[in-house]
Formats: C-alpha cells, structure tokens, sequence
C-alpha cells in the first residue's frame, strides 16, 4: 500500500500532540484518520508514548499490521468527527487499550476532510460513563459486541438529534428474542413483519432510518442478537419485582430493567426529556451515555426501593 507522507502541518502537529502527552503525563495518542500513512515513523517520533489508529477504512488495518500498530475498527458510514471519535475511545477500551479512568490525546480531521488538523486531550474519567473492558467482555457472553454497540450508537442519535425538532423517548431489547416475545404483547401492526431478514438489519442505513421515524410510536423494538429487527411497538410484560432503580425514571426504564432481569436480553433506554441514554444488564443500569453536546459522566443519585 502507497503511503501518504504528513504534511508540515501535520507535523508540527503531531509534534505538539507528543510534546503535550509528555508534559500531561499520557500513555496513548489516537489518530483518527482514514489515510494509510507511515504509522511506524509516527510512532518513532512519539517515543515513549503509545501510538493507536482508528479508522473505518479495512485497508488501514493492513497498513497498521505491517507497522505493528495497534488499531481500531469502525463503522464505516457517514458520521460527525465526534461520534466517530467517540465510539474510537469506545473501542479501544473494550480493547484494553485505553483505560476508563486515564487521559488521552486524539488527533483528526476536524476541518479538513482528510489531512490531520485538531488535537484534543480528553479526560475518559469525566467524558466517559464507567465501563471497563471487563463489563463489556460480560456482556459480549449475551449480545455480540457488533451489535450491541450499533445500537448503543443509534439510541445516542435517537437521544442526541430526536425527531423533527421533537424530543424522542423509545427503548431497544437486544438478544434473546424468542424469551422477549413470550413476556410482551403487540401494541400496533408491527412495521417490520413480513420483510426479509436482510431488509430488517440494523447494519442497513434505511432499516436505522425507519427505526427514528418509528421510533415515535409506543412500545420497544425488538432486536435479535444477529442485528436483525424482529418487531416494533411491543409492550413489556415483565414484572417489576425486586428492582432498585434511581429516582424519577418512567415506566419506561422501569421496563427495560424488568425485561433484562427476567430474561437474559440487554434493554436500552432513550429518555425523551433529558435524552440520555441507559443500558441495563440483570436489572440494573451498568452504562449511562448523556447527549453528545454533554459530557459523558456518571453522576450521583439516588434510588427507589423495589417495587411492589
């Protein structure tokens, strides 16, 4: 593969990128980029400071492999610089490249379509929720992680944009689909029945589309651990018994920890006033993501006793 040679600026860049890591004391710079360059010279001029590569692009993985380079994938499609950047520092700690409470140094495109141009040092303790690579292993023994994290990335969408100019509330069950139908009834015609599996997958930009638009109507979506939308509008019948949940959330997260404590499904929660984005596993809330213009924290809080 031809490699790209860095501009000056980009350069000076990178060299202002390493000067900072060593005086913050930063273990990982991740550049975030779609062009093959000589990621061995990077890393040379970083020193003792540890090189990561995220990219949409499959041929970059060979470029980084040759370089013996540490890499992470992402979703290929068309996406702001900081939801890419996000789910890049998503991946690499589920990688165990990058640890829930360090900092690192992220270099990108931020105006430019291509050459390197905005350096960010970002704080994962405070704009990212507690989720270590241990969580997200445990996890992965239900849900694929692919699939998990594909929804996990349309809900913050769902939270973050909402629907024409409306804010949107839904919830997604993950996994286990056939357990989930025995404990929900249909609340509307299910938009999605009759469609082959491959018009129902989530990895489909329009299926994702019609799940916003759907996303409006009552009742939670349904989703197969393969990614494939098996129906909408369903109403959860779970009980709600010994569950703890914090203060002032709806019927709908009540639902979604009941679901994934009677099944062994993974249930995301969008919430329409705040758009924050809740993920439960066995009944409990184990990821909170806030909007994408907030900081991504844990906070805090207080919680309800079990219900009766």
């Amino acid at each position: 593969m031809k490699r790209v040679e860095l501009t000056p600026g980009e350069t000076s860049l990178l060299d202002a990128a390493q000067q900072l890591a060593v005086q913050l004391d930063v273990e990982v710079i991740l550049i975030l980029t779609d062009r093959p360059y000589d990621f061995q010279g990077i890393c040379n001029g970083l020193g003792q400071v540890r090189l990561v590569v995220a990219s949409g692009n499959e041929d970059l993985l060979k470029a980084a492999a040759l370089d013996d380079i540490d890499f992470v994938p992402l979703i290929h499609e068309p996406q702001t610089r900081q939801v890419q950047l996000s789910q890049a520092l998503l991946e690499a700690i589920a990688d165990d490249l990058l640890q829930t409470g360090s900092r690192t140094i992220a270099v990108y495109p931020g105006y430019e379509r291509d050459n390197l141009d905005s350096l960010s040092i970002i704080n994962l303790s405070e704009h990212l929720a507690k989720l270590t690579a241990r969580d997200l292993q445990r996890l992965e023994t239900q849900v694929p992680l692919e699939t998990l994290r594909r929804v996990v990335d349309l809900a913050v969408e769902i939270g973050r944009e909402g629907r024409e100019g409306k804010s949107v509330g839904t919830l997604f069950v993950v996994g286990h689909h056939r357990r989930v139908l025995e404990m929900s009834h249909e609340q509307i015609h299910d938009p999605f029945r009759g469609y082959n599996k491959s018009e129902r997958s989530i990895r489909s930009a329009r299926v994702r589309e019609s799940i916003k638009e759907l996303a409006q109507i009552d009742g939670a979506f349904v989703i197969a651990s393969d990614g494939a939308i098996v129906a909408a509008g369903r109403i959860l019948d779970a009980p709600a018994q010994s569950l703890t949940l914090s203060k002032g959330l709806g019927s709908r997260h009540w639902a979604a920890a009941a679901i994934s404590k009677a099944t062994k499904a993974i249930a995301i929660s969008v919430s329409q006033s705040t758009g924050t984005v809740r993920l439960f596993h066995d009944g409990r809330v184990v990821l909170r993501i806030e909007p994408m213009d907030q900081a991504m924290k844990w906070h805090d809080i207080d919680t309800e006793p079990p219900t009766e």
